[in-house]
Order: structure tokens, then sequence, then C-alpha cells
């Protein structure tokens, strides 16, 4: 599978964003998609995550607890990543990755496969 990060840019504070995980190659249903962050000079941080056991799940942690919401859309092969009252604190390239797993796991080595990355920055 072949996977294409889009929708990333500007963004102030308090904004919205939706990020698109384009697929190709094979379903994103037969995957578990993943999105990740890494912020320079941070790790890689699981953000969220679909398949089709676990559903859609989001990170607990504080720093975007509530605020964002992963979906999919099987028909057009997209997994998508809602972004709402951003933060500076946001800023980071964000990576949607498949692993070959029916359930969702917070860890990158757990996805064999990555997209290129689409970066987004929140700043006034």
């Amino acid at each position: 599978v072949q996977l294409q990060a889009s929708g990333g840019g500007l963004v102030q504070p308090g904004g919205s964003l939706r990020l698109s995980c384009a697929a190709s190659g094979r379903s994103v249903s037969n995957y578990a998609i993943g999105w990740f962050r890494q912020a320079p000079g941070k790790e890689r941080e699981f953000v969220a995550g679909i398949s089709w056991w676990s559903g859609g799940i989001t990170s607990d942690a504080d720093s975007v607890k509530g605020r964002f919401t992963i979906s999919r859309d099987n028909a057009k092969n997209t997994v998508y990543l809602q972004m709402s009252s951003l933060k500076p604190e946001d800023t980071a390239v964000y990576y949607c990755a498949a692993g070959d797993t029916r359930m969702v796991d917070n860890t990158a080595r757990s996805y064999e496969y990555w997209g290129q990355g689409t970066l987004v920055t929140v700043s006034s």
C-alpha cells in the first residue's frame, strides 16, 4: 500500500485543519491506519488511529485529547484527521502510516508503510 498525506499548512491558533491520507494499492480497510506527528527535536508521537477492529481511537495524551478526530471514507480509500482548537505546540510534520494488524497500536514500529508527511504550522 502507498500512502499520500496532505492538507497541512499554516493556521492560526484556535483554528481547524483536516488532514487526508489517501491510499493506493490496497484498501485502507485492510490495515490499521495511524497518524503520528513529529516536531523538531522531539520523538514521533502517536495522535490517532483507526482499524476495522478497533474503530477510531484518539490518543488520550493531554496534548491532543478531545481536539482531534479520525475517520475513514472507504469509497475514497482515504483516512482523515480532523484537528480543532489548534495550538502552537501542534506544529509538526504529520505522518500517516499503515500497519498489517487488526488493532490500532500507538507505537510507530507497528506500522510498516509510511506516507511522506505533511507540515502543520500553528502560528499567528
